[in-house]
């Protein structure tokens, strides 16, 4: 029994030193060397400092709406909202963000809308959408800052950022920065 001990303690003891100290101190040290020293993209617009990586809440008809959020967007609780698809609380928050979405954007079918525009992300602060999500929303915006659709479509294509090597992921697109290119087309 000694004979496994020993080793067993030695293991626990090593592992809590690499996975406690050494591990975080290498990444801590690899976030001082990346832009921003690790914390993320800062955005200024309007006298105002966004992170692009963490959702932004957009809700007002001259602009894209964000995907919802389970958590309304506090960064310091991220997290889901552990309600399954056949929760009835949870499918009536869907049916209501539909009916909304419905409701300001005539003309488009609820076929169309894309799961994004009315489903929480995992962490509740997911920064993207996808190209549909956009898409979808361009003759709302256009016709409320009066620009045509063919702009709008325009500034999603050029605000679309392409798979991580052209293989990992989906095409996506970060909604506050789509959200202030539209602002600068707009002159706001």
């Amino acid at each position: 029994m000694k004979k496994h001990i020993l080793p067993a303690i030695k293991l626990t003891i090593l592992s809590i030193v690499l996975l406690t100290v050494v591990y975080p101190a290498i990444i801590w040290a690899i976030a001082q060397v990346s832009p921003n020293n690790g914390k993320g993209e800062i955005i200024k617009h309007n006298n105002h400092i966004y992170y692009s990586n963490i959702g932004q809440s957009f809700k007002q008809d001259q602009y894209f709406w964000s995907r919802p959020s389970a958590v309304d967007y506090n960064a310091a609780g991220s997290g889901g909202s552990n309600k399954g698809a056949s929760n009835k609380e949870y499918l009536q928050q869907v049916q209501a963000r539909i009916d909304t979405f419905l409701m300001k954007n005539p003309g488009v079918a609820k076929s169309e809308i894309p799961v994004d525009l009315i489903t929480a992300s995992g962490s509740g602060l997911d920064p993207d959408f996808s190209v549909q999500a956009a898409k979808v929303q361009a003759k709302r915006i256009a016709q409320n800052r009066k620009i045509s659709v063919d702009k709008i479509n325009q500034l999603i294509v050029a605000n679309t950022e392409q798979p991580f090597l052209g293989l990992f992921g989906p095409e996506k697109i970060n909604v506050l920065k789509l959200n202030i290119a539209l602002d600068d087309l707009s002159g706001k």
